[in-house]
């Protein structure tokens, strides 16, 4: 149903924003995933914490989804913030396909876009004749970096499994393929494959079943932070803690502190508290100049290890 009314229309033009509040500055709204990722709490905080140090520049409503699977509360939150006159919109989107019929509304509405964290899918938005400006990290990359340093600790002819986040989501799928990458090049096989949905809970039953099934596997590598707490969880019931290690990606606190403890050998920092920033930041440049070119912004992605945690 998100997906319907992807017929003939013409390009979505940028101008014709709502007008200014009474203040004389623009209104952005933040719209996030889950707001009980550490992750989605951190880019809320780097938000706040930029608004404030640019208080004369604009004003700031931050809001997010309490489930990253509740793509219909997330597209009510679109259709809120254009309801209520904001002049951006910056938008991590629960689903890379699902979110551009209500952002295309956005736009043709005047309200500028601005997509992070979750690339949004380069067919459907061709499909709605829609250019949104992707501002994050190159996710299978950073992924590559994750898995090539497991992969030292490894020898070819190894066993891992990996949990997925959500396959419909861009980073999801390019997080699963940067595995594979580091994995294939190193002769390290993956015996499963399994989608987790981001989540914490669903990471401990299926890592659990994983290594039940694989008693052969040396490792597990989520997609995101939150799956690899779940799997750090299964990995000690299991018996196998020190015998199978695991590696995320998000770089959260509780990572931090496992990968201080050493029940994580890696993640991945896409540097979260400053990632809502760069997209406020185009949003902004979009804002005073409806006519400037819409163009990515790739924003950095590091490997961190226990040598990188104080």
């Amino acid at each position: 149903m998100l997906l319907s009314g992807c017929g003939d229309k013409a390009e979505v033009p940028v101008s014709n924003a709502p007008a200014k509040p009474a203040s004389g500055k623009p209104r952005v709204a933040l719209v996030m995933k889950s707001l009980a990722n550490e992750f989605f709490a951190s880019m809320a905080d780097g938000a706040k914490a930029h608004q404030a140090a640019h208080v004369a520049d604009y004003d700031l409503v931050v809001n997010g989804i309490k489930d990253e699977r509740d793509l219909s509360r997330q597209v009510a939150l679109v259709e809120e913030m254009v309801a209520s006159g904001v002049q951006a919109i910056v938008i991590a989107p629960a689903d890379s396909k699902a979110l551009v019929p209500v952002l295309r509304r956005a736009r043709a509405a005047g309200v500028v876009v601005v997509n992070i964290d979750n690339r949004l899918d380069a067919e459907v938005l061709a499909a709605e004749k829609l250019t949104v400006p992707f501002v994050g990290p190159d996710n299978r990359a950073g992924a590559k970096k994750v898995a090539e340093h497991l992969a030292k600790t490894l020898k070819a002819g190894d066993q891992v499994v990996v949990l997925e986040g959500i396959r419909t989501s861009f980073n999801g799928a390019q997080r699963r393929l940067g595995f594979e990458d580091a994995l294939k090049a190193a002769g390290i096989v993956i015996a499963d494959s399994q989608t987790a949905q981001w989540d914490m809970a669903q990471a401990n039953t299926i890592a659990a079943s994983m290594l039940t099934r694989h008693p052969e596997a040396k490792a597990i590598l989520a997609a995101n932070d939150s799956m690899a707490l779940g799997a750090i969880a299964a990995v000690k019931a299991a018996g196998k803690a020190g015998a199978v290690q695991v590696v995320g990606f998000d770089n959260i606190p509780a990572v931090r502190e496992a990968l201080k403890a050493g029940t994580v050998l890696a993640t991945a920092d896409q540097h979260g508290d400053q990632l809502a920033v760069y997209g406020i930041e185009v949003a902004l440049k979009l804002i005073a100049d409806p006519t400037a070119p819409i163009t990515d912004r790739e924003t950095p992605v590091d490997l961190v290890t226990a040598a990188d945690v104080k």
